[in-house]
């Protein structure tokens, strides 16, 4: 920062500006945790003396809250890698089974948005369509927050559902899946090379909201990286041209993502390890018939409230997630 050249190149400096408040805080939290435990422990030594036992009582409180301060610190500790600072793309595709899949794959869509609000994270909706009759076939979110690739890059995977179903007159139990793809939204620091030649680029009519225009206009853009086979695509803009622009983020980040995988050498490419929507091959198993569980495969890790992890509240399931991959 202390360049002549620093404040020419924005967006460098930015990043490096961002980063260093990041780390800051990681200190600042760390060292005032370290001052407020002193603290503490001189105040219950004092209150042990004066044999104070509301003084005591208090002390064990607040320590009981400074551990979770230190175990939040902990954790940004293990975002440590390139990407996890960035934000993050969500793409969420419903498996076979019509309407049943398709709601299952909107109550995920559900759950991820309103984990991002109770982060305060922003989100938008960058492509969707719509179910047959409920629901949702696909969608593609943008998530904007710190470390919110990092907190969910182990999201991606199949969820699958168990529950009564309530398009079934017969009120019969029915099986799920939905299949979800985490990954980063790379900045322009991050060289990715994209040749034109590989791409082939498909215009089509928004669907969803939007009005007379949505029916008038090829506003809507998919791109195909023909080498990867990756697919991406944006309806969100009015303007085709802010459309393709949304969609060449997306790929850049697609691309680095899979640039990712290969170093951590992980034995399945970006689009392998999509793996079939179906059964045997589940990250998570949310149950609410005929008994209430939601369990990660992974970690084993159970909550037998699946009502709050489907309302957003799955940084335990995160959390647990985190301390694996180390």
């Amino acid at each position: 920062m202390l360049e002549v050249n620093f404040w020419q190149d924005k967006l460098k400096s930015q990043k490096i500006i961002k980063e260093k408040k990041l780390f800051e805080d990681l200190i600042d939290s760390f060292n005032h945790s370290n001052n407020q435990l002193q603290d503490l422990k001189d105040l219950y030594e004092l209150a042990l003396e004066e044999n104070n036992t509301d003084i005591q009582n208090e002390v064990t409180k607040n320590i009981s809250d400074l551990r979770l301060i230190v175990k939040k610190n902990e954790i940004k500790c293990f975002l440590s890698s390139e990407a996890d600072v960035l934000d993050t793309y969500i793409e969420i595709h419903a498996g076979a089974g019509g309407t049943e899949s398709q709601d299952w794959a909107d109550m995920l869509r559900r759950m991820y948005l309103k984990w991002s609000d109770n982060k305060k994270y922003n989100y938008q909706i960058v492509s969707e369509h719509k179910g047959d009759e409920a629901g949702i076939k696909s969608t593609t979110i943008k998530i904007e927050g710190d470390y919110a690739f990092g907190w969910l890059k182990k999201e991606s995977g199949i969820h699958r559902l168990v529950r009564i179903s309530p398009f079934d007159s017969g009120a019969r139990r029915h099986t799920s899946f939905a299949s979800v793809w985490v990954y980063p939204v790379v900045d322009e620091n991050i060289n990715v090379e994209i040749l034109e030649k590989d791409l082939r680029i498909d215009t089509y009519r928004s669907s969803g909201a939007g009005g007379q225009h949505v029916n008038t206009t090829d506003s809507a853009v998919r791109i195909t990286h023909i080498p990867s086979k990756i697919v991406v695509q944006c309806q969100n803009e009015r303007s085709q041209h802010k459309n393709k622009e949304t969609c060449m983020n997306m790929l850049r980040a697609r691309l680095y993502d899979f640039e990712i995988k290969k170093k951590e050498e992980q034995n399945q490419s970006t689009e392998a390890s999509k793996l079939e929507i179906g059964w045997g091959h589940q990250i998570r198993s949310y149950v609410l018939q005929p008994y209430q569980l939601v369990k990660d495969n992974r970690t084993d890790h159970e909550s037998t409230s699946p009502d709050k992890v489907l309302n957003g509240e799955i940084d335990e399931f995160l959390e647990k997630s985190l301390y694996q991959i180390r």
